[in-house]
């Protein structure tokens, strides 16, 4: 009998390059659906969930095939968690046997979040193995984000630095990126982002010098221990 992932994105679906990214990690015959706290709302009502500060700022890009997702929008945090049960309990009504959370950012209980995977959780726990003193980079999508994202990576030890990299961007953009990340002189770097891509960490890991961890990739490798 062949499994089914569940997907859920603070965007919309759908996004066939998150799927596609996914599945690659999944067993042979795996089914993948995947939806989207935004799913049902026209861009105007999109572009009224705007962020309250940079705590409450998200990063997503709208719905896309198989190239790539639509236009980059930041919408609130609050008002993803808002419309976050819904999807999940969309996704368990499909029969989906294992969720995953598609973004990188902390989430506090919602309802139906019980076994969901949490990409946040699977990146803190490989930086705690990894580095359990020392710098710790991030790429992170938005300077606005910067402040939040350092106080949730922050522990004893541990000094964190980071630089923002939009995860559209080119790739003279992102090299430039990590080399100034580069000149903080981090022992390891933790890409903060579901839109960052394998493209994306191939641009930079050069320029790094040092272990990068790519959420996406590293929640897919998790995955495929639990549908296994």
């Amino acid at each position: 009998m062949s499994r089914k992932l569940g997907i859920a994105t603070i965007g919309q679906a759908p996004r066939d390059d998150i799927a596609a990214l996914f599945a690659a990690h999944a067993p042979a015959g795996t089914q993948v659906v995947l939806r989207g706290a935004l799913d049902g709302l026209s861009d105007h009502e999109v572009d009224r969930l705007k962020p309250e500060s940079g705590g409450d700022t998200l990063y997503t890009r709208l719905r896309g095939d198989g190239k790539g997702g639509g236009r980059d929008v930041k919408i609130s945090k609050k008002a993803v968690i808002a419309r976050s049960p819904a999807v999940l309990a969309t996704l368990r009504a499909d029969g989906c046997d294992v969720l995953v959370y598609a973004c990188t950012g902390e989430f506090p209980a919602m309802p139906g979040d019980e076994n969901v995977l949490f990409p946040s959780r699977v990146l803190a726990g490989l930086a705690a193995g990894l580095l359990p003193r020392g710098r710790l980079g991030l790429l992170i999508p938005l300077a606005e984000q910067g402040e939040k994202l350092a106080s949730k990576w922050a522990r004893p030890g541990v000094e964190v630095v980071a630089e923002a990299l939009a995860p559209s961007a080119g790739t003279a953009e992102m090299v430039a990126a990590a080399e100034r990340l580069a000149a903080r002189k981090p022992d390891l770097v933790a890409m903060d982002c579901m839109g960052y891509t394998p493209a994306t960490k191939a641009a930079v890991k050069g320029p790094l010098g040092v272990p990068t961890l790519l959420a996406i990739t590293a929640t897919g490798r998790v995955l495929r221990e639990m549908l296994d």
